[in-house]
């Protein structure tokens, strides 16, 4: 699949530790993989920042605990340095899964709000396809929140691919 002007189109999946995120990422291997094999395909993984109104307590696995409180310079350090521990962690499992079926990634994190973050990340990196995971989520966080996928609809100029999963 080649672009306009030589190059190769770029796919761009986001990734993070929820089941929806994995199934798109399944669904994507399974379904698209000539697409996903002949173009550049990028997942990559937002940093959610640590708000400085909490201090992170001792992180179990992806769980993690918050107390209220203000959080210390260093605090909001440490919790930095944790959550891209994590975010790559992520990547790597993705990247894992990808490997082994034959197809070669790129990756990639930011740190900052998801919906900005991913937004930013098609626009600098010229992605010609994002793919999100679905996320069901009740009507009344729908309407007050909106949803990533909204955000994304509304603020990247490139097609969006929403996985959802079958009940």
């Amino acid at each position: 699949m080649e672009g306009g002007k030589g190059e190769s189109k770029k796919v761009m999946l986001v990734i993070d530790e929820s089941d929806s995120s994995y199934y798109a990422l399944t669904w994507v291997l399974n379904n698209l993989k000539e697409l996903v094999t002949s173009a550049s395909l990028v997942l990559f993984a937002t940093q959610p920042p640590p708000s400085r109104d909490f201090a992170f307590g001792a992180p179990l696995g992806l769980a993690r605990l918050y107390f209220q409180g203000v959080a210390a310079s260093q605090d909001f350090s440490t919790a930095q340095e944790q959550s891209k521990k994590i975010c790559l962690g992520i990547l790597k499992k993705a990247e894992d899964i990808c490997s082994s079926r034959g197809v070669k990634v790129e990756t990639l994190t930011e740190a900052g709000d998801p919906g900005v973050t991913i937004c930013n990340a098609a626009h600098e990196n010229n992605i010609d396809l994002l793919i999100l995971g679905h996320e069901s989520h009740g009507i009344l966080k729908r309407v007050f929140l909106g949803t990533l996928s909204d955000h994304c609809l509304n603020n990247v100029k490139c097609p969006i691919l929403v996985v959802k999963r079958p009940k």
